[in-house]
């Protein structure tokens, strides 16, 4: 019979799991070629704005395998509810039984991301780090900022929402441990921040390669798609540090798809997440480089995060 483990149960467990090395250890798994990922499932609706995402995959030799759904309704805060949705299946990779149901409500989705985001901050962001620049507001915005401090432990932040309202909320809700300021537009983010998270649905870019300072480090989150931008492709060409999550992905969402697609990047000037930890000779070497992470989230993140919950309950 599969334990079923709910949102409540799930926040209680993950204040003694540490994600951000589970993160780094399923992306170094992945780069190495012990996993199975297969590409990701996707349905986009329209009425409403929104899209789901199945993930599914394991890793060779674990115990389990997941199938991970995982969806955003952007207009669900008008309703009151929130606009990441979902749950996990964990399975034995011995027999195929179901040996866990985490009920999160897309609420593992939005950790283990705000955790990569830490990770390639970690190895990429500058040592010194003037400010962090955050485009967006919403759940992700504040997880990313929050998760930050794990590594960097900056307390001031730019912020740039689509409306004063939802800056203004989130300031609020953020709380008075951070030195929140509110930015007129993404380019006066660019221009206080040498550490930028984005974490937009957007379609058109919100960050041009004008904006971008000598030294900044990006870690792209939300394109996810391959509709989704968040970055001008001449950011990415600008950039001397391109990484992938995930480059099987990257060739059909995500910022570095739409640079290739838009002729700005190659498949070989990219690096893998994975990999480049491994690697101190693919990390940010000087102050002065521009790097950018493209995170479109990969199986193996859900893979790590569900084991982890199912593990401690």
């Amino acid at each position: 019979m599969a334990i079923v483990i709910n949102l409540t149960d799930i926040k209680t467990i993950l204040k003694n799991v540490d994600v951000v090395a589970a993160m780094e250890e399923g992306f170094v798994q992945y780069s190495n070629g012990n996993t199975v990922v297969p590409p990701v499932g996707e349905l986009l609706f329209s009425e409403p704005k929104g899209e789901a995402h199945i993930k599914y995959g394991y890793i060779k030799q674990d115990d389990y395998y997941v199938i991970k759904v995982a969806s955003g309704f952007y207009d669900n805060p008008k309703l009151g509810i929130a606009s990441s949705q979902g749950l996990m299946l964990l399975f034995s990779q011995k027999t195929g039984q179901p040996v866990g149901v985490l009920l999160d409500e897309g609420h593992l989705t939005d950790i283990r991301t705000a955790a990569a985001g830490a990770l390639a901050a970690k190895y990429f962001a500058p040592e010194h780090i003037t400010a962090i620049g955050v485009i967006g507001t919403g759940i992700q915005a504040r997880l990313q900022l929050e998760y930050l401090q794990k590594n960097t432990p900056c307390k001031t932040a730019w912020v740039w929402g689509r409306t004063t309202e939802s800056m203004e909320k989130f300031k609020v809700d953020i709380g008075t441990d951070f030195d929140v300021h509110l930015a007129s537009s993404p380019s006066e983010v660019a221009r206080h921040a040498n550490l930028i998270v984005t974490t937009t649905p957007s379609e058109t870019p919100l960050l041009l390669a004008e904006d971008i300072l000598p030294g900044t480090h990006i870690t792209a989150v939300g394109s996810d798609t391959s509709e989704k931008q968040e970055l001008e492709s001449v950011l990415l060409a600008k950039a001397d540090i391109v990484i992938a999550d995930s480059i099987p992905q990257s060739k059909s969402r995500g910022e570095i798809y739409r640079a290739i697609k838009d002729s700005k990047l190659s498949l070989g000037e990219i690096n893998e997440l994975g990999q480049a930890i491994q690697n101190p000779a693919l990390q940010r070497t000087t102050e002065e480089q521009i790097s950018v992470v493209d995170l479109t989230g990969v199986a193996v993140q859900d893979i790590m995060i569900a084991r982890a919950i199912y593990t401690n309950f």
